[in-house]
């Protein structure tokens, strides 16, 4: 059988993994690339055997690079979720984790030449329009991924990238509060709809008769929670103007608590049908930015950061992640100006991935 060889980076993006493509390397029409992505990753069987995708949703997700046309943007950056099982391509959403990755990748493709021991990467976010600063160490013009940075989720150190998220309040609805209100009341759960760089639908565990201190195998293992918090979300997605999202991986959902460990909140991230091991990035922005808005559902479970820009420190299932936010609390409600995280990523591989020809045939 015929396959066709399509050129890529395997990177670790903070803590996700997938594959990085120039975008001119693949099929222009949504319709051949998604097939194109569920070939590659093998989407369809929950290890993804004929494919290099890795049996989770975290580990099946695609950045698709090329260098942008957009003032003061130096690449453009399309991402795509792959589902693990359904053969399934979802180019809403964005990731927060994988875009720790462009910064390197883009060094590495060629799309932009570094520029002495520190480079700093404008990136633009093509599928919700958000602009983010990625700054990389490249001593010698060469990325240095040998370093002293540690993340919740991922074994061991490595060289720090800097993200600076700007642009991200409405990022796929066009506003903070997609409904207008910071509660509603769903099915008899009040939640707080908000859309900073990524839509999620926020609600506090207790109101489903949770700790919120679950483990992610007890969390999934808890079908009555994703029975009754599924027809929650997509009520929820309605009312935020986002239509059907049965088969859409956005809104997110999320439960806040009580900080358990000395940080400002607890949170368990679902993505949306499974939980999410440690944090998404742009969940991170969206939830401590749920935190620093007055009147949310997380009112009353956290004690206030001091200080501005404020450090917010997520608590998740596999450590805390650190979101630096500055923004204003004004006549006109929550302003965030920029969110900033650190993040680290790493080169795993590089060659070319082989799909079948019946898929596509090449360029």
């Amino acid at each position: 059988m015929a396959q066709t060889a399509i050129p890529f980076h395997f990177f670790r993006g903070g803590t996700s993994r997938g594959p990085y493509f120039r975008r001119e390397d693949l099929p222009q029409d949504r319709e051949t690339l998604a097939r194109v992505l569920v070939a590659a990753l093998g989407s369809g069987h929950k290890l993804n055997i004929d494919g290099i995708g890795g049996g989770a949703a975290v580990t099946t997700k695609v950045a698709m690079l090329s260098r942008s046309e957009t003032s003061g943007c130096d690449i453009d950056y399309f991402f795509a979720q792959v589902s693990v099982e359904d053969g399934l391509v979802d180019f809403k959403p964005t990731c927060g984790n994988i875009l720790s990755g462009v910064g390197p990748a883009a060094i590495e493709m060629g799309l932009i030449a570094p520029q002495g021991d520190e480079t700093r990467i404008r990136i633009l976010s093509v599928n919700t329009g958000a602009k983010v600063e990625a700054v990389v160490r490249t001593p010698g013009g060469q990325v240095e991924y040998a370093g002293d940075a540690a993340i919740d989720g991922v074994p061991g150190t490595a060289a720090p990238i800097y993200l600076n998220f700007m642009d991200v309040v409405g990022s796929a609805t066009g506003a903070l509060l997609p409904t207008g209100n910071l509660r509603d009341v769903i099915d008899g759960i009040e939640v707080t709809c908000m859309d900073v760089a990524m839509p999620i639908v926020i609600a506090r565990a207790s109101d489903f008769g949770l700790s919120g201190a679950e483990t992610v195998e007890e969390l999934d293992a808890n079908r009555a929670f994703y029975d009754r918090m599924e027809p929650i979300r997509r009520k929820a997605g309605e009312l935020m103007g986002m239509g059907n999202v049965e088969k859409s991986v956005t809104p997110k959902f999320a439960l806040l608590s009580a900080p358990r460990n000395g940080g400002t909140i607890t949170a368990r991230y679902f993505m949306p049908w499974n939980c999410h091991p440690t944090m998404a990035v742009t969940g991170a922005q969206c939830l401590a930015s749920c935190v620093l808005t007055p009147g949310t559902v997380a009112e009353g479970l956290f004690t206030a950061p001091q200080g501005m820009p404020a450090l917010v420190l997520i608590e998740h299932p596999g450590g805390v992640i650190d979101v630096t936010v500055d923004y204003e609390n004004g006549p006109g409600g929550f302003a965030l100006k920029s969110a900033g995280l650190l993040r680290t990523a790493r080169l795993l591989a590089k060659g070319e991935v082989m799909v079948p020809a019946e898929v596509w045939g090449g360029i």
